[in-house]
């Protein structure tokens, strides 16, 4: 098994990809700002750490010695741009200095296609707060360009994601267009499950990769 560090652990989507990673057997370090207030079961194969993803200096520190990470980490205190662009800037860079070869990301449903060279986000009456953030997401994508090391953004159907859904393991993936027929739901389990599916075997490649039921 390997050596897995989540950033952004304490979260909805974070916490299941933890659990889902160490229900595989692998190790997990779960970045956090504040490991006072984990709260998930104690886990011989799970070390909580504190953590700025941001500073790339603290990423290095907390992601040596492990075979990817995955970031599901999320700020709603500063702008969406301002946080994505500096976060995904300090990943590429730490990860790379630690010698982290994969870094799988969590999406937004709002930035993929709903017609060719069209998003979701584009459509005049989409909510313009839901936009700010939405976009906040697409350029980390710019970021992601320059960087040399292998990712892969897992975009979410554009639905409310379900917490409470049991795991079922099943999901698909497509291109950068919003699934077709489109997902009705989706739950943070099966997400996670994708999301360590990337991490330990990728299957694609510095792409925004729609992903759902």
């Amino acid at each position: 098994m390997g050596k897995i560090v989540v950033f952004g652990a304490g979260g909805r989507a974070g916490r299941r990809v933890v659990a889902e990673a160490a229900s595989r057997g692998h190790a997990v370090t779960a970045v956090v700002r504040d490991p006072g207030a984990w709260t998930a079961p104690a886990d011989e194969r799970v070390a909580v750490v504190a953590g700025d993803v941001t500073d790339a200096a603290s990423v290095a520190a907390v992601a040596t010695g492990h075979d990817a990470a995955v970031t599901a980490a999320a700020r709603l205190d500063v702008p969406a741009v301002d946080f994505y662009t500096a976060a995904t800037r300090a990943l590429t860079t730490g990860l790379g200095a630690a010698g982290v070869p994969r870094l799988v990301l969590v999406g937004i449903g709002s930035a993929l296609e709903v017609a060719p060279g069209s998003r979701m986000l584009d459509d005049p009456g989409f909510p313009a707060d839901h936009r700010a953030f939405a976009l906040g997401h697409v350029a980390q994508l710019d970021v992601l360009a320059d960087a040399s090391l292998d990712w892969v953004v897992l975009a979410p159907p554009p639905v409310f994601l379900d917490d409470s859904a049991a795991r079922t393991g099943c999901y698909r993936t497509g291109g950068r267009a919003v699934l077709s027929p489109p997902s009705a739901s989706f739950s943070y389990a099966d997400l996670a499950v994708a999301l360590v599916d990337e991490a330990e075997a990728p299957r694609h490649h510095r792409a925004l990769v729609a992903v759902g039921t």
